[in-house]
């Protein structure tokens, strides 16, 4: 029951910015290049749509509840990565 939780987490958000991608114009709006929203479906995936958030709503400054939003996407999703390690160590 567990992994189907750990599943979910990483498939949501990428699922969300692939519906986002192909449904709106917002990744056009909120970054200059392909790259960075490339990398962050990859590596970042709750960041990014932070940071999409943030860029559509409040005209393209990261300041304020928006920027707390931010911080806290970069820990969850570095979460993830730590998390492993954590795991690894324990055996």
């Amino acid at each position: 029951m567990g992994c189907i939780y750990v599943v979910l987490a990483l498939a949501v958000p990428r699922v969300l910015m692939f519906l986002a991608f192909l449904l709106t114009n917002w990744f056009g709006r909120a970054f200059q290049t392909r790259l960075w929203p490339l990398l962050g479906f990859v590596f970042m995936p709750y960041t990014t749509l932070a940071y999409l958030a943030a860029m559509l709503n409040s005209n393209h400054t990261l300041s304020g509840g928006w920027l707390a939003l931010f911080m806290v996407a970069i820990v969850v999703d570095a979460g993830h990565w730590g998390g492993g390690g954590l795991q690894y160590s324990r055996r």
